[in-house]
Protein backbone atom coordinates (compact mmCIF):
# COMPACT_ATOMS: atom_id res chain seq x y z
CA UNK A 1 0.00 0.00 0.00
CA UNK A 2 1.32 3.28 -0.75
CA UNK A 3 2.03 5.91 1.74
CA UNK A 4 -0.59 8.40 1.69
CA UNK A 5 -0.80 12.61 0.74
CA UNK A 6 -3.39 14.96 1.46
CA UNK A 7 -2.90 18.16 -0.82
CA UNK A 8 -4.43 21.69 -0.08
CA UNK A 9 -3.81 24.66 -1.79
CA UNK A 10 -3.50 21.77 -4.88
CA UNK A 11 -4.29 24.66 -7.97
CA UNK A 12 -4.41 22.80 -11.15
CA UNK A 13 -1.88 20.07 -9.68
CA UNK A 14 1.53 21.11 -9.79
CA UNK A 15 2.51 19.98 -6.17
CA UNK A 16 0.59 16.60 -6.73
CA UNK A 17 2.35 15.32 -9.90
CA UNK A 18 5.61 15.53 -8.20
CA UNK A 19 3.68 13.59 -5.19
CA UNK A 20 2.58 11.31 -7.37
CA UNK A 21 5.58 11.07 -9.05
CA UNK A 22 7.31 10.39 -5.73
CA UNK A 23 4.92 7.73 -5.12
CA UNK A 24 2.36 8.55 -2.81
CA UNK A 25 -1.09 8.16 -3.43
CA UNK A 26 -3.76 11.69 -2.86
CA UNK A 27 -6.07 10.77 -0.62
CA UNK A 28 -7.76 14.31 -0.70
CA UNK A 29 -6.89 18.05 -2.30
CA UNK A 30 -8.72 20.87 -2.25
CA UNK A 31 -8.68 24.44 -4.31
CA UNK A 32 -11.11 27.47 -3.59
CA UNK A 33 -11.25 27.80 -7.30
CA UNK A 34 -13.24 26.45 -10.12
CA UNK A 35 -11.01 26.59 -13.10
CA UNK A 36 -8.12 24.94 -11.44
CA UNK A 37 -10.88 21.90 -10.60
CA UNK A 38 -11.65 21.50 -13.88
CA UNK A 39 -7.92 20.53 -14.46
CA UNK A 40 -6.91 19.33 -11.48
CA UNK A 41 -9.93 16.19 -11.68
CA UNK A 42 -9.39 15.99 -15.43
CA UNK A 43 -5.56 15.09 -14.97
CA UNK A 44 -6.52 12.82 -11.88
CA UNK A 45 -9.14 10.90 -14.06
CA UNK A 46 -6.34 10.69 -16.97
CA UNK A 47 -4.25 8.99 -14.08
CA UNK A 48 -6.83 6.57 -12.39
CA UNK A 49 -7.41 8.68 -9.45
CA UNK A 50 -11.43 8.55 -9.56
CA UNK A 51 -13.27 10.94 -7.49
CA UNK A 52 -15.08 8.69 -4.76
CA UNK A 53 -13.41 5.72 -5.75
CA UNK A 54 -9.42 5.89 -4.59
CA UNK A 55 -9.64 10.06 -4.14
CA UNK A 56 -11.39 12.89 -3.25
CA UNK A 57 -11.14 16.80 -4.43
CA UNK A 58 -13.11 19.08 -2.35
CA UNK A 59 -13.71 22.68 -3.94
CA UNK A 60 -13.69 25.05 -1.24
CA UNK A 61 -12.42 27.95 1.03
CA UNK A 62 -10.11 26.26 3.64
CA UNK A 63 -11.94 29.07 6.13
CA UNK A 64 -15.14 27.36 5.71
CA UNK A 65 -13.04 23.89 5.54
CA UNK A 66 -13.60 21.76 8.81
CA UNK A 67 -10.87 18.94 9.66
CA UNK A 68 -13.79 16.61 9.96
CA UNK A 69 -15.22 16.80 6.06
CA UNK A 70 -11.67 15.99 5.21
CA UNK A 71 -11.69 12.97 7.59
CA UNK A 72 -15.41 11.75 6.43
CA UNK A 73 -14.38 12.29 2.78
CA UNK A 74 -11.40 10.17 2.93
CA UNK A 75 -13.44 7.43 5.05
CA UNK A 76 -16.31 7.47 2.66
CA UNK A 77 -13.80 6.03 -0.31
CA UNK A 78 -14.67 3.10 -2.13
CA UNK A 79 -11.14 1.82 -1.47
CA UNK A 80 -11.72 2.10 2.05
CA UNK A 81 -15.07 0.68 2.20
CA UNK A 82 -15.14 -2.69 5.12
CA UNK A 83 -11.12 -1.50 5.71
CA UNK A 84 -9.87 0.78 8.28
CA UNK A 85 -9.15 4.28 7.77
CA UNK A 86 -5.10 4.91 7.18
CA UNK A 87 -3.07 7.12 9.18
CA UNK A 88 -2.49 10.43 6.36
CA UNK A 89 1.45 10.28 6.23
CA UNK A 90 2.06 13.74 4.77
CA UNK A 91 0.20 16.29 4.40
CA UNK A 92 1.27 19.43 1.18
CA UNK A 93 0.38 22.98 0.94
CA UNK A 94 1.01 26.27 -0.22
CA UNK A 95 -0.85 28.65 1.19
CA UNK A 96 -1.47 31.44 -1.90
CA UNK A 97 1.80 33.39 -1.84
CA UNK A 98 0.43 37.14 -3.19
CA UNK A 99 0.44 38.48 1.23
CA UNK A 100 4.23 37.35 0.89
CA UNK A 101 5.08 38.33 -2.56
CA UNK A 102 8.09 40.90 -2.54
CA UNK A 103 6.51 42.00 -5.96
CA UNK A 104 4.40 44.80 -5.07
CA UNK A 105 3.04 46.15 -2.07
CA UNK A 106 3.00 43.87 1.11
CA UNK A 107 0.66 44.56 3.88
CA UNK A 108 0.73 42.99 7.08
CA UNK A 109 -3.28 42.80 7.49
CA UNK A 110 -4.13 41.18 4.29
CA UNK A 111 -6.18 38.46 4.89
CA UNK A 112 -4.21 35.96 2.64
CA UNK A 113 -1.05 36.11 5.38
CA UNK A 114 -3.32 34.44 7.81
CA UNK A 115 -4.66 31.20 5.40
CA UNK A 116 -1.35 29.62 6.83
CA UNK A 117 -3.21 29.66 10.27
CA UNK A 118 -6.15 27.53 8.49
CA UNK A 119 -3.13 25.18 7.01
CA UNK A 120 -2.33 24.77 10.90
CA UNK A 121 -5.80 23.80 11.99
CA UNK A 122 -6.10 21.19 9.62
CA UNK A 123 -2.28 19.84 10.29
CA UNK A 124 -3.34 20.27 14.37
CA UNK A 125 -6.51 17.85 13.74
CA UNK A 126 -5.68 15.41 11.66
CA UNK A 127 -1.94 14.90 12.97
CA UNK A 128 0.09 14.07 9.91
CA UNK A 129 3.04 12.11 10.31
CA UNK A 130 5.35 15.04 7.99
CA UNK A 131 4.45 18.55 7.10
CA UNK A 132 5.49 20.40 4.21
CA UNK A 133 4.75 23.93 2.97
CA UNK A 134 6.12 26.15 0.13
CA UNK A 135 6.08 29.47 -0.55
CA UNK A 136 7.51 32.70 -2.03
CA UNK A 137 10.71 33.84 -0.81
CA UNK A 138 9.09 36.80 0.67
CA UNK A 139 7.38 34.58 2.83
CA UNK A 140 10.80 34.80 5.46
CA UNK A 141 10.56 38.27 5.92
CA UNK A 142 6.93 38.79 5.93
CA UNK A 143 6.13 40.63 9.59
CA UNK A 144 2.57 39.91 10.88
CA UNK A 145 0.71 42.20 13.42
CA UNK A 146 -1.20 40.59 16.45
CA UNK A 147 -1.22 37.63 14.77
CA UNK A 148 -3.27 34.62 16.99
CA UNK A 149 -2.48 31.60 16.96
CA UNK A 150 -3.82 27.71 16.58
CA UNK A 151 -4.69 27.75 20.70
CA UNK A 152 -5.13 31.17 20.54
CA UNK A 153 -1.24 32.56 21.53
CA UNK A 154 -1.25 36.84 20.70
CA UNK A 155 1.88 37.42 18.65
CA UNK A 156 3.69 40.81 19.17
CA UNK A 157 3.16 43.11 16.55
CA UNK A 158 5.61 42.85 13.67
CA UNK A 159 6.51 39.30 14.30
CA UNK A 160 7.95 37.40 11.42
CA UNK A 161 6.46 34.42 10.20
CA UNK A 162 8.83 32.00 10.16
CA UNK A 163 9.24 32.45 13.91
CA UNK A 164 5.21 32.07 14.14
CA UNK A 165 5.27 29.40 12.19
CA UNK A 166 8.20 27.34 14.12
CA UNK A 167 6.37 28.05 17.67
CA UNK A 168 2.81 27.32 16.06
CA UNK A 169 4.01 23.54 15.03
CA UNK A 170 6.39 23.16 18.56
CA UNK A 171 2.60 24.09 20.16
CA UNK A 172 0.86 21.46 18.29
CA UNK A 173 3.52 18.79 19.06
CA UNK A 174 6.00 19.19 15.40
CA UNK A 175 9.41 19.36 15.24
CA UNK A 176 10.77 21.57 12.00
CA UNK A 177 13.57 21.85 9.85
CA UNK A 178 14.93 25.41 9.34
CA UNK A 179 13.13 26.87 6.08
CA UNK A 180 15.12 26.24 3.03
CA UNK A 181 14.99 27.77 -0.41
CA UNK A 182 15.16 25.90 -2.90
CA UNK A 183 15.70 26.77 -6.84
CA UNK A 184 14.00 24.90 -9.09
CA UNK A 185 16.51 24.57 -11.59
CA UNK A 186 18.89 22.85 -9.46
CA UNK A 187 16.50 20.16 -9.77
CA UNK A 188 16.20 19.23 -13.29
CA UNK A 189 13.63 22.10 -14.02
CA UNK A 190 14.63 24.58 -16.71
CA UNK A 191 14.00 27.46 -14.44
CA UNK A 192 15.00 29.69 -12.17
CA UNK A 193 12.35 29.26 -9.52
CA UNK A 194 13.30 29.89 -6.19
CA UNK A 195 10.42 28.75 -3.60
CA UNK A 196 10.95 28.70 1.04
CA UNK A 197 10.24 25.07 1.91
CA UNK A 198 9.01 24.45 5.34
CA UNK A 199 9.28 21.11 6.50
CA UNK A 200 7.60 19.78 10.27
CA UNK A 201 7.59 16.63 11.84
CA UNK A 202 6.23 14.65 14.45
CA UNK A 203 8.18 13.65 17.31
CA UNK A 204 7.92 10.03 17.02
CA UNK A 205 8.78 9.66 13.13
CA UNK A 206 12.58 9.61 11.65
CA UNK A 207 13.46 13.73 10.57
CA UNK A 208 13.06 14.52 7.08
CA UNK A 209 15.86 16.12 4.90
CA UNK A 210 15.87 18.77 1.92
CA UNK A 211 16.95 17.09 -1.27
CA UNK A 212 20.92 17.36 -2.74
CA UNK A 213 20.45 19.39 -5.81
CA UNK A 214 20.56 16.82 -8.96
CA UNK A 215 21.54 19.83 -11.13
CA UNK A 216 23.21 22.26 -8.77
CA UNK A 217 26.01 23.48 -11.55
CA UNK A 218 25.46 25.58 -14.65
CA UNK A 219 26.82 22.69 -17.18
CA UNK A 220 23.96 20.89 -15.15
CA UNK A 221 21.04 22.61 -15.64
CA UNK A 222 18.26 22.41 -18.10
CA UNK A 223 18.29 24.86 -20.93
CA UNK A 224 15.38 26.67 -22.44
CA UNK A 225 16.37 24.91 -25.82
CA UNK A 226 16.26 22.00 -24.07
CA UNK A 227 12.90 22.30 -22.57
CA UNK A 228 11.27 23.37 -25.86
CA UNK A 229 12.71 23.22 -29.07
CA UNK A 230 10.53 20.97 -30.41
CA UNK A 231 7.91 23.31 -30.44
CA UNK A 232 9.00 25.64 -32.79
CA UNK A 233 5.96 26.07 -35.33
CA UNK A 234 8.68 28.02 -37.94
CA UNK A 235 10.03 24.78 -39.39
CA UNK A 236 12.91 26.88 -40.45
CA UNK A 237 14.12 27.60 -37.09
CA UNK A 238 14.55 23.99 -36.49
CA UNK A 239 17.69 23.65 -38.82
CA UNK A 240 19.86 25.44 -36.36
CA UNK A 241 18.48 23.26 -33.37
CA UNK A 242 19.42 20.11 -32.30
CA UNK A 243 17.18 16.79 -31.75
CA UNK A 244 15.02 16.13 -29.04
CA UNK A 245 16.31 16.32 -25.70
CA UNK A 246 16.56 13.31 -22.99
CA UNK A 247 14.13 16.44 -21.06
CA UNK A 248 11.72 16.80 -23.89
CA UNK A 249 11.05 13.19 -24.42
CA UNK A 250 10.73 12.59 -20.79
CA UNK A 251 7.96 15.31 -21.00
CA UNK A 252 6.45 13.33 -24.17
CA UNK A 253 6.74 10.01 -22.48
CA UNK A 254 5.29 10.65 -19.19
CA UNK A 255 6.99 11.36 -15.83
CA UNK A 256 3.59 10.74 -13.28
CA UNK A 257 2.25 7.42 -13.18
CA UNK A 258 -1.11 6.16 -13.57
CA UNK A 259 -2.67 4.02 -10.94
CA UNK A 260 -1.95 1.14 -12.55
CA UNK A 261 1.76 2.05 -12.66
CA UNK A 262 1.54 2.89 -16.21
CA UNK A 263 2.86 6.19 -17.97
CA UNK A 264 0.19 8.78 -20.09
CA UNK A 265 1.35 9.66 -23.05
CA UNK A 266 0.83 12.55 -25.13
CA UNK A 267 -1.00 11.86 -28.15
CA UNK A 268 -0.45 13.38 -31.57
CA UNK A 269 -2.27 16.18 -30.12
CA UNK A 270 0.07 18.63 -28.59
CA UNK A 271 -2.18 20.00 -25.44
CA UNK A 272 -2.55 23.89 -24.83
CA UNK A 273 -0.40 24.69 -27.58
CA UNK A 274 -2.47 27.28 -29.78
CA UNK A 275 -0.42 30.41 -30.38
CA UNK A 276 -1.14 34.26 -29.57
CA UNK A 277 -2.59 36.36 -32.46
CA UNK A 278 0.20 39.15 -33.40
CA UNK A 279 -0.35 41.83 -35.52
CA UNK A 280 2.76 43.04 -37.83
CA UNK A 281 3.14 45.71 -35.15
CA UNK A 282 3.49 43.69 -32.33
CA UNK A 283 5.31 41.07 -34.59
CA UNK A 284 8.31 43.36 -35.74
CA UNK A 285 8.41 45.21 -32.14
CA UNK A 286 9.30 41.49 -30.44
CA UNK A 287 11.95 41.05 -33.12
CA UNK A 288 13.83 43.92 -31.66
CA UNK A 289 14.42 41.77 -28.89
CA UNK A 290 17.86 39.94 -28.68
CA UNK A 291 17.83 36.61 -26.91
CA UNK A 292 18.30 37.20 -23.00
CA UNK A 293 17.54 41.13 -23.42
CA UNK A 294 15.19 42.70 -21.35
CA UNK A 295 13.30 45.76 -22.31
CA UNK A 296 15.36 47.77 -19.96
CA UNK A 297 18.29 46.25 -21.88
CA UNK A 298 16.79 46.79 -25.26
CA UNK A 299 16.60 50.68 -24.54
CA UNK A 300 19.35 50.91 -23.13
CA UNK A 301 20.80 48.84 -26.33
CA UNK A 302 18.99 51.44 -28.63
CA UNK A 303 20.04 54.68 -27.02
CA UNK A 304 23.75 53.90 -27.19
CA UNK A 305 24.03 51.68 -30.80
CA UNK A 306 20.72 53.26 -32.19
CA UNK A 307 18.29 51.14 -34.78
CA UNK A 308 17.65 51.30 -38.57
CA UNK A 309 13.74 51.46 -38.87
CA UNK A 310 13.67 51.22 -42.30
CA UNK A 311 14.31 47.32 -41.99
CA UNK A 312 10.77 47.27 -39.52
CA UNK A 313 7.93 48.83 -42.20
CA UNK A 314 5.09 48.57 -39.60
CA UNK A 315 7.23 50.14 -36.78
CA UNK A 316 8.25 52.74 -39.31
CA UNK A 317 4.49 53.35 -39.68
CA UNK A 318 3.48 52.99 -36.65
CA UNK A 319 5.94 55.80 -35.03
CA UNK A 320 5.34 57.63 -38.23
CA UNK A 321 1.35 58.14 -37.51
CA UNK A 322 2.27 58.84 -33.95
CA UNK A 323 4.59 61.90 -34.64
CA UNK A 324 3.05 63.86 -36.96
CA UNK A 325 5.76 66.51 -37.03
CA UNK A 326 8.46 64.58 -38.39
CA UNK A 327 9.42 63.48 -41.78
CA UNK A 328 9.42 59.60 -42.44
CA UNK A 329 13.29 60.24 -43.14
CA UNK A 330 13.48 62.12 -39.85
CA UNK A 331 12.50 59.72 -37.79
CA UNK A 332 14.49 57.46 -39.41
CA UNK A 333 17.36 59.25 -38.94
CA UNK A 334 16.69 60.21 -35.14
CA UNK A 335 16.38 56.58 -33.66
CA UNK A 336 19.50 55.47 -35.79
CA UNK A 337 21.44 57.79 -33.60
CA UNK A 338 19.50 56.91 -30.79
CA UNK A 339 19.08 60.48 -29.28
CA UNK A 340 16.00 60.17 -29.05
CA UNK A 341 13.40 61.27 -25.98
CA UNK A 342 11.11 58.67 -23.75
CA UNK A 343 8.01 59.58 -25.99
CA UNK A 344 9.75 58.22 -29.23
CA UNK A 345 11.04 55.13 -27.12
CA UNK A 346 7.15 54.57 -26.09
CA UNK A 347 6.13 54.60 -29.06
CA UNK A 348 7.95 52.18 -30.31
CA UNK A 349 7.65 49.81 -27.60
CA UNK A 350 5.19 50.73 -25.42
CA UNK A 351 5.33 51.83 -21.73
CA UNK A 352 5.68 48.10 -20.66
CA UNK A 353 9.28 47.76 -19.18
CA UNK A 354 9.32 44.12 -18.06
CA UNK A 355 9.50 42.38 -21.29
CA UNK A 356 12.32 39.58 -21.82
CA UNK A 357 13.60 37.10 -24.86
CA UNK A 358 14.33 33.71 -23.01
CA UNK A 359 17.93 32.32 -23.79
CA UNK A 360 18.16 28.92 -25.62
CA UNK A 361 20.78 28.21 -23.79
CA UNK A 362 20.29 29.39 -20.44
CA UNK A 363 17.36 28.50 -17.61
CA UNK A 364 14.30 30.96 -18.16
CA UNK A 365 13.85 33.18 -15.27
CA UNK A 366 10.78 32.46 -12.94
CA UNK A 367 7.70 32.16 -15.03
CA UNK A 368 5.16 34.31 -13.31
CA UNK A 369 0.92 34.45 -15.14
CA UNK A 370 1.39 37.20 -17.36
CA UNK A 371 2.32 35.35 -21.05
CA UNK A 372 3.28 38.43 -22.06
CA UNK A 373 6.06 39.15 -20.12
CA UNK A 374 8.20 36.70 -21.84
CA UNK A 375 9.02 35.63 -25.58
CA UNK A 376 10.53 32.68 -27.21
CA UNK A 377 13.92 32.77 -28.15
CA UNK A 378 13.38 31.22 -31.33
CA UNK A 379 10.23 33.23 -32.74
CA UNK A 380 8.79 36.74 -32.81
CA UNK A 381 5.98 35.77 -29.92
CA UNK A 382 5.25 34.56 -26.53
CA UNK A 383 5.29 31.38 -25.57
CA UNK A 384 2.17 29.05 -25.25
CA UNK A 385 0.92 27.50 -22.84
CA UNK A 386 2.44 24.29 -23.40
CA UNK A 387 6.38 25.88 -23.68
CA UNK A 388 5.07 27.67 -19.98
CA UNK A 389 4.38 24.23 -18.75
CA UNK A 390 6.97 22.42 -20.38
CA UNK A 391 9.03 25.03 -18.37
CA UNK A 392 7.52 23.98 -15.21
CA UNK A 393 8.16 20.81 -15.65
CA UNK A 394 4.64 19.83 -16.53
CA UNK A 395 4.40 16.26 -18.79
CA UNK A 396 2.94 17.10 -22.47
CA UNK A 397 -0.11 14.51 -21.16
CA UNK A 398 -1.13 17.03 -18.52
CA UNK A 399 -4.03 19.47 -19.87
CA UNK A 400 -4.75 22.67 -18.91
CA UNK A 401 -8.52 22.97 -18.95
CA UNK A 402 -10.73 26.76 -19.22
CA UNK A 403 -9.86 29.78 -20.53
CA UNK A 404 -6.51 30.67 -22.50
CA UNK A 405 -5.66 34.17 -20.96
CA UNK A 406 -7.86 36.66 -19.58
CA UNK A 407 -7.74 40.15 -18.30
CA UNK A 408 -9.01 43.34 -16.43
CA UNK A 409 -11.27 42.76 -13.46
CA UNK A 410 -12.42 38.87 -14.34
CA UNK A 411 -8.41 37.91 -13.14
CA UNK A 412 -9.70 38.59 -9.61
CA UNK A 413 -12.27 35.48 -10.26
CA UNK A 414 -10.76 33.46 -13.51
CA UNK A 415 -7.65 31.58 -13.13
CA UNK A 416 -6.97 30.93 -16.89
CA UNK A 417 -4.33 28.48 -18.39
CA UNK A 418 -1.34 30.96 -18.48
CA UNK A 419 -2.29 31.20 -14.52
CA UNK A 420 -2.70 28.06 -13.32
CA UNK A 421 0.76 27.15 -14.87
CA UNK A 422 2.36 30.31 -13.73
CA UNK A 423 0.94 29.55 -10.60
CA UNK A 424 1.84 26.21 -9.86
CA UNK A 425 4.91 24.26 -7.96
CA UNK A 426 7.37 22.89 -10.93
CA UNK A 427 6.58 19.19 -10.38
CA UNK A 428 9.67 18.12 -10.76
CA UNK A 429 11.03 20.22 -7.64
CA UNK A 430 7.88 18.91 -5.62
CA UNK A 431 9.07 15.23 -6.59
CA UNK A 432 12.42 16.06 -4.81
CA UNK A 433 10.88 16.95 -2.03
CA UNK A 434 8.29 14.38 -1.73
CA UNK A 435 10.89 11.77 -2.55
CA UNK A 436 12.94 12.95 0.78
CA UNK A 437 9.72 12.02 2.75
CA UNK A 438 9.12 9.22 1.13
CA UNK A 439 12.63 8.39 2.41
CA UNK A 440 12.03 8.85 5.69
CA UNK A 441 8.81 6.87 5.57
CA UNK A 442 10.45 4.33 4.72
CA UNK A 443 13.18 4.19 7.87
CA UNK A 444 10.14 4.45 10.20
CA UNK A 445 6.26 3.16 9.48
CA UNK A 446 3.62 4.87 11.41
CA UNK A 447 0.45 2.76 12.74
CA UNK A 448 -2.39 2.76 10.23
CA UNK A 449 -5.48 4.09 11.87
CA UNK A 450 -6.71 7.40 12.03
CA UNK A 451 -9.07 8.42 14.77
Amino acid sequence: MKPNAIDLFCGAGGMSEGILQAGFHILFSSDINEDVEKTYRNRHDQLGLIQGVNTFFKRADIRELPSSEIINSIQQLKMFENKSLPKIDVIFGGPPCQGFSRAGQRKKDDPRNMLFKEYLRIINDLRPSYVVMENVEGFNDTRLDGFIGVNGRVYPNNSLVPEILRNEFDEIGYNTLTPQVLDSSNFGVPQRRRRVIFIGYLNTVHPPAYPIPTTPNETDKITVLDAISDLIVNQNSKLTLKKSSKYQIESQRGRTRTTSGKSVEYNSEVYNHDLAKHNEIITERFSLFREGESSAALIRRIRYEGIDLSHFPSLLSHCESKLADYTNTEIINLFKTGNISDEFLDILLTKKSNRFRLNRNSVAPTMVTLPDDYLTPFEDRIPTVREMARIQSFDDSFEFLGKRTTGGPRRKIEVPQYSQVGNAVPPLLARAIALEIMKALELYQPVYQLS
